[in-house]
């Protein structure tokens, strides 16, 4: 078998051609829009499975240099989550933010639990099996690309693969049980033409909002830049303070960048504009790491693990369900609102905040708007959750390390 060697430039080109690869399949097939399949999943799974094939047949295998530029990316990305903080949006949802956060960390927690659990008497590796609990589906492609390789550090052949097929199974299991489960608890329940009990919240007009230029997006490269150096600093004081404790890097560059926007919030300027140049480069990141990491996917090592990771990715759609329905419903209100955000929270309690929108949008087509639900589960499940389950990840991922 001849080893093509791909340098790290190599690796980053055939991430972007896999992103545009997997745009045009969304463009041209519409049902990888409708389950909320992002381009680079897409292009990057047909990479993968080019390159099992070549395996497969004992033709060609690859040798890729992408950890020091897919660390940088994430850092970046994980920097611009924490620039997606605001105490005034915090208090704009009061109680039910509140709430709703306890709800989503004590999910991931289950998540983990049951993974690990299930893992032990399937007899996997405790850190393979933990990449089938809150890593991919709580946090979604995102965080299964930057925390399964610190559990493949840790020892776990194969973790990425793992936690990147868990993740992309998640995106669709949501897709698919957010729009039955919302219905369900409308029907049921009789809240159809039930009004709002909470207070609307203003949408912003974004007509309002200035330009991005090229002052703004310099000035948000820099900050992002700012916000990982400050993130690199934290985590080596950490190490220094916390030896036992396995802190991820990029936790402490979202906390950099968490840092950053106290900071500008602070002098009472209007920086929406900036925000929005961050929010972009931080989806461009996104998009490349997510991308390498699937492209440089080595999915014949999932051979062995298929029938285990199907069952406990199963039980984690059932888990998600009961949650959201018996939890999650009754515990914000059980009202309409209530309904949406459980819908909401099966959406990124599986897959990621796009498919929570997906299936919040789906629901509400066929009854009515719940703005409370629009502002509440976005702002959980795309900022506060992934600080939490950021931490929930960290202390588990610690504890399957000494079970295995």
């Amino acid at each position: 078998m001849v080893t093509i060697n791909v340098g790290m430039f190599q690796t980053l080109a055939l991430s972007v051609v896999a992103i545009y690869v997997g745009e045009f399949i969304r463009q041209q097939f519409p049902i990888w829009k409708k389950y909320c399949i992002p381009a680079p999943v897409i292009g990057g799974t047909l990479f993968a499975i080019m390159t099992t094939c070549l395996y497969s047949l004992d033709l060609l295998t690859f040798k890729f240099d992408y950890k020091t530029i897919n660390t940088f990316f994430y850092n970046v990305f994980f920097a611009a989550m924490g620039f997606a903080a605001s105490f005034a949006l915090l208090k704009k949802g009061g109680k039910l933010v509140l709430i709703f956060s306890i709800l989503a960390a004590i999910l991931a927690i289950l998540q983990n639990v049951l993974s690990l659990g299930l893992g032990v008497l399937l007899n996997m590796d405790p850190l393979i099996a933990l990449m089938s609990g809150s890593i991919p589906l709580t946090g979604g492609h995102g965080n299964a690309a930057a925390f399964a390789p610190i559990a493949e550090q840790m020892g776990a052949n194969g973790a990425i693969e793992v936690a990147i097929a868990a993740a992309t199974f998640g995106l669709v299991a949501g897709c698919i049980l957010g729009g039955p489960l919302g219905r369900r608890l409308i029907q049921k329940h009789q809240l159809s033409d039930q009004i709002s009990a909470e207070q609307p919240i203003n949408e912003e007009d974004n007509s309002k909002l200035p330009r991005i230029s090229y002052r703004r997006s310099s000035q948000a490269a820099f900050l992002l830049l700012l916000a990982c150096g400050i993130g690199q600093t934290l985590f080596v004081l950490c190490q220094a303070i916390f030896p036992q404790v396995n802190i991820p890097i990029h936790v402490m560059s979202m906390l950099g960048g968490l840092v950053l926007r106290l900071v500008l919030d602070s002098t009472k300027r209007d920086h929406q504009a900036l925000y929005e140049s961050i929010g972009i480069i931080g989806e461009i990141s996104l998009a490349i790491f997510v991308s390498i990491v699937i492209v440089t996917m080595q999915l014949w090592k999932l051979a062995d693990l298929a029938l285990p990771l199907i069952i406990i990715l199963t039980l984690q759609v059932v888990l998600c369900y009961l949650f959201c329905v018996f939890i999650t419903f009754r515990l914000c209100g059980k009202n309409y609102d209530a309904a949406i955000i459980a819908t909401g929270h099966s959406g990124f309690g599986l897959g990621a905040v796009p498919v929570s929108m997906a299936t919040m949008t789906a629901v509400c087509s066929s009854y009515h708007y719940s703005k409370i639900a629009f502002f509440v589960v976005p702002l959980i499940g795309g900022f506060i959750s992934n600080i939490s389950n950021a931490l929930i990840i960290t202390l588990f991922l610690n504890i399957a390390q000494g079970m295995a």
